[in-house]
């Protein structure tokens, strides 16, 4: 392999599986934070009109939140929030999100929109989490061993 080659490829490769890496620490710290922290409550799934969203495997989730949530102390109205989980990753969506099914989430107070869903709810997120971190730790690996390579 040219030099060139495998030092760009290595360089690709290690900076992919960093990137991922810092991602997937990034997005676990969160959602166990909101999990932690967060409100609990119960969002019904909503029927989504377009196609683009029914193909989504994350559901499009329905919740009020109480007037005091989401402000630095600022009075706001009671509202409704649309929004998705982090976190929801599977190919398809499940059965038990059909429209009209209620799901038990935790939402951020400071920014409600922010919503993972609850404990329960979750099946195999340590398995995703762990599919795509060592995803991420071979990439780097990889990237690593070309530019090793190519030094010695």
């Amino acid at each position: 392999m040219d030099t060139t080659t495998a030092t760009v490829g290595g360089l690709v490769l290690a900076l992919f599986g960093g990137v991922l890496l810092l991602w997937c620490a990034a997005e676990v710290r969160l959602r166990h934070r909101v999990r932690r922290r967060g409100v609990a409550t119960v969002a019904t799934v909503v029927s989504e009109g377009d196609e683009h969203g029914q193909l989504d495997s994350a559901p499009l989730l329905s919740f009020s939140v109480p007037p005091s949530v989401g402000g630095s102390g600022e009075c706001r109205i009671a509202g409704l929030v649309l929004t998705r989980p982090r976190g929801h990753t599977p190919l398809r969506r499940p059965e038990r999100f059909a429209p009209g099914a209620s799901v038990r989430i935790c939402y951020d107070p400071e920014l409600p929109s922010r919503v993972v869903l609850a404990a329960g709810e979750v099946s195999r997120a340590a398995v995703t989490d762990l599919l795509w971190s060592t995803l991420g730790a071979a990439c780097l690996a990889a990237g690593a061993g070309l530019l090793a390579a190519v030094g010695g």
